[in-house]
């Protein structure tokens, strides 16, 4: 006959063993929870990753030396009209590159400059081999294209080849984007600001707004980034425009916290995957260093340069590249880029002396206070001189 001290002491003996199967199912359960949502998260991943067309590229010739660890990233904005693009035109035929941007990220998340590259640029014609949706072209010594004629005839890989050779900066890979991927991005993020200081009605563009500040959709937002022919109808004015609206977006992008929201910046990635086209060898983590980087930046920290140009003497549509452009060129190959003032220096005691309100001076040495242009923390509503000219308000 068992004392109570003796059944108590039965029970104590029990517990360890009920412990350790709770413990074991509730390990095993964790465990299939973690395996389901990596699972998931892995598939997801997975398809967003295989649904951006990667495509080879090759014969880029003797590549300019990398002096440092920073990535350069060609970024082609493509008027292509294929697959869900045809309702912007189906009747055009090719592709051309609206938008080419250098887009230089310092090492360190130190900063970013985004170099603009008018698409009527004189450039040498260049040998280049077919690619998917390009023919190819012959190469043609002496003799001159326009750099919107290099993509839509050699294709991404014979762009990347030109700028390289012409700007000796070594270019690390391209990524392009349709318009289809640009409407759906700017929908995905909530849209964004743009400010016209007079009323503007472009048939061409399709671009009908009245003057003041206006929060815009995807389909509105391509077409600010397309108008043309207002202000003198030059590209030049385009990109300053063009400038002033991925401001806008950055800020946008960082009041609305979109990039630590993964319920709002998975629409965002997936959007994009599925209009993008990038090389092939650019890796899964090449990617995720370029998407880290970005997303760390102030935007005080990011630099938007337009390429100094001047009138081509025999075709004044045209415009080349003066020799001074070299040391704009030596510049970011070399990384000595500069910040702006807000982010470069702490605020406190000194902002005072900082202008600490958004669209603050950049610091001299910066590239933008050399080169003229606009940093990421710039006021979108002082861009009346992109809209100057002849063709301005309705």
């Amino acid at each position: 006959m068992h004392t109570h001290g003796e059944v108590r002491s039965g029970r104590e003996a029990r517990r360890p063993g009920r412990a350790k199967r709770v413990f074991r199912w509730l390990a095993a359960g964790l465990a299939a929870a973690l395996v389901v949502v990596s699972l998931t998260a892995y598939f997801t991943y997975r398809s967003v990753w295989d649904s951006i067309t990667r495509i080879p590229v090759g014969d880029l010739g003797p590549q300019p030396p990398k002096f440092t660890s920073a990535t350069n990233v060609l970024l082609i904005g493509s008027d292509s009209r294929a697959g869900p693009n045809q309702r912007f035109g189906a009747g055009i035929q090719g592709q051309r590159s609206d938008t080419i941007i250098v887009l230089h990220i310092a090492p360190g998340h130190q900063g970013v400059v985004a170099l603009s590259i008018p698409r009527d640029s004189v450039v040498p014609v260049l040998g280049c081999p077919p690619e998917p949706g390009a023919p190819g072209q012959q190469a043609q010594p002496g003799q001159v294209e326009q750099i919107n004629a290099t993509f839509a005839d050699g294709g991404p890989g014979c762009l990347w080849k030109t700028v390289e050779q012409t700007t000796h900066l070594h270019l690390d890979h391209f990524i392009e984007l349709n318009f289809t991927g640009f409407e759906r991005v700017i929908d995905d993020v909530g849209g964004v600001d743009i400010c016209l200081p007079f009323a503007i009605n472009d048939p061409l563009s399709k671009l009908r707004l009245s003057a003041g500040r206006h929060h815009v959709d995807g389909a509105q937002a391509l077409a600010f980034w397309r108008a043309r022919y207002i202000g003198n109808g030059s590209d030049l004015q385009r990109i300053r425009r063009d400038q002033y609206l991925m401001v806008s977006l950055i800020q946008g992008i960082e009041r609305k916290g979109v990039l630590s929201d993964p319920a709002r910046i998975l629409p965002v990635v997936r959007d994009a995957a599925r209009s993008m086209t990038t090389d092939s060898g650019l890796s899964l983590s090449a990617m995720l260093g370029i998407i880290d980087s970005l997303r760390r930046l102030p935007p005080g920290s990011v630099q938007f340069i337009e390429l100094p140009t001047v009138v081509y003497p025999p075709n004044p549509n045209w415009v080349s590249w003066p020799a001074s452009d070299g040391a704009l060129f030596s510049a970011i190959a070399h990384d000595q880029t500069g910040q702006t003032v807000a982010a470069r220096r702490p605020a406190g005691r000194h902002a005072n002396a900082l202008t600490a309100a958004v669209g603050g001076p950049p610091a001299p040495h910066s590239l933008v206070g050399t080169y003229g242009g606009i940093t990421g923390n710039s006021n979108v509503c002082r861009d009346s001189a992109a809209f100057a000219g002849p063709r301005g308000g309705s």
